[in-house]
């Protein structure tokens, strides 16, 4: 009988052991971006901000007394790969969520092994207007948004043109991704609203490196403001290409002409261009200011510029937003987080803004169109355009269910 209960003590004691390490076992976050290659500079950025989050978090005490471990990996913007990826952080990772995506392509053609194995996807920097509409067909939808989506973006890049500026003859240059295309369908979709037709629409790719073919059409066709979709230093090319060509006319266009490497490649030629941004590298609230301070810190970024600010600003607001609904939750199982983001009943105090119930059931963007405002590239770096918004920055703009975007164009 004693021996009995000897073994029954050991296996407890073994049972007990084994119990403690499971519960400490941390809870696997997948980060994807593109971390080189030309759309590299979001792609680093975001994932350092999922770092800064994913660290501070830890040393509180993680979620649920466990820590958050980041899986990243590399998509180098490629479909293809993404999928592959995709594939490897369900079926070997056993990942609980997933950060990242830059890319739109590479969201939509990853995002629906994702979805057949309910586990939900925070997308963070793409802006495809579709991304969070893939499964809109399905009972619930595991795909979730705090960026900025191209249907707020596009009619933001029109009325600065169109309204704010007055420009009459608009040329449209977008490159031959799926987020290049599906923006430029946004973009003639909201000069439609004002009945206003482009003088000119061209396309090019990535890799491209001589505009002069689009540039001279759009010129001789009498444009005098080029709006831009594009990914990575081609943006750039637009820029020198205009420089070359002695034709200077503004340009505006979606967020990534913030990118370091359009700032950078275009140099004097890239002064001036606007964009919607979410968040711009300036300390006007304490919460910004520290997550400044941070990444600078951190990762110590050349000339103290966060390469894609909006992007590590976003990849950083996505993890909290996570943790907050895993915490809920008070589980790791996808339904169950999926079901506590769409009714987060704590706010979150990001960078970007302070999630207020961001989500519902029908709605998995974060980002309304009252939050961006317009940027622009001023001595190598982005500023706000106005000096109204920069008076009011330190007034925190939040989600406005009211503030509907124009409608997207038919994908």
């Amino acid at each position: 009988m004693k021996f009995s209960f000897a073994k029954l003590a050991v296996a407890s004691a073994v049972l007990a052991v084994a119990g403690v390490a499971t519960a400490a076992e941390p809870i696997k976050i997948g980060v994807d971006g593109p971390f080189t290659g030309g759309s590299s500079s979001m792609g680093v950025s975001m994932r350092d901000g999922v770092r800064l989050a994913i660290d501070e978090i830890n040393k509180s005490g993680g979620v649920l007394g466990r820590k958050l471990q980041a899986v990243e990996r590399d998509d180098e913007a490629k479909n293809e790969r993404g999928s592959q990826i995709a594939q490897e952080l369900i079926n070997k990772e056993k990942v609980t969520a997933v950060v990242g995506y830059i890319n739109t392509g590479v969201a939509l053609a990853s995002q629906r092994f994702f979805q057949d194995a309910k586990i939900p996807v925070m997308s963070n920097v793409a802006t495809g207007s579709v991304i969070t509409k893939q499964f809109k067909d399905q009972p619930d939808n595991y795909v979730f948004r705090n960026s900025a989506h191209d249907s707020i973006q596009a009619p933001m890049i029109v009325e600065e043109a169109i309204t704010r500026r007055g420009f009459k003859k608009v040329a449209i240059l977008a490159d031959s991704t799926n987020y290049g295309q599906l923006g430029r369908e946004d973009l003639e979709t909201a000069l439609a609203a004002k009945g206003v037709k482009p003088v000119a629409v061209e396309k090019f790719n990535i890799k491209d490196v001589d505009m002069t073919p689009q540039l001279l059409k759009a010129k001789e066709a009498g444009a005098d403001v080029v709006l831009t979709y594009g990914i990575g230093p081609e943006l750039a090319q637009i820029a020198n290409g205009m420089t070359k060509l002695g034709w200077k006319v503004p340009l505006v266009g979606s967020w990534t002409l913030s990118m370091a490497n359009y700032i950078d490649n275009a140099g004097p030629g890239g002064e001036g261009a606007r964009m919607p941004q979410t968040f711009i590298q300036e300390p006007n609230t304490p919460k910004r200011k520290a997550f400044i301070d941070a990444y600078l810190k951190t990762f110590k970024p050349k000339n103290n510029r966060i390469d894609s600010a909006v992007s590590a600003a976003q990849g950083y607001d996505s993890v909290y937003l996570l943790a907050a609904a895993i915490k809920q939750a008070n589980s790791t199982d996808g339904p169950k987080i999926r079901e506590a983001l769409e009714n987060l009943h704590t706010k979150v105090d990001g960078v970007v803004t302070v999630y207020d119930k961001p989500f519902t059931h029908d709605d998995h963007d974060a980002i309304t169109a009252n939050i961006p405002v317009m940027g622009e590239v001023k001595a190598g770096r982005v500023v706000y355009a106005y000096a109204d918004d920069l008076k009011k920055g330190a007034d925190l703009r939040v989600k406005d269910a009211k503030a509907k975007a124009a409608p997207a164009a038919k994908k």
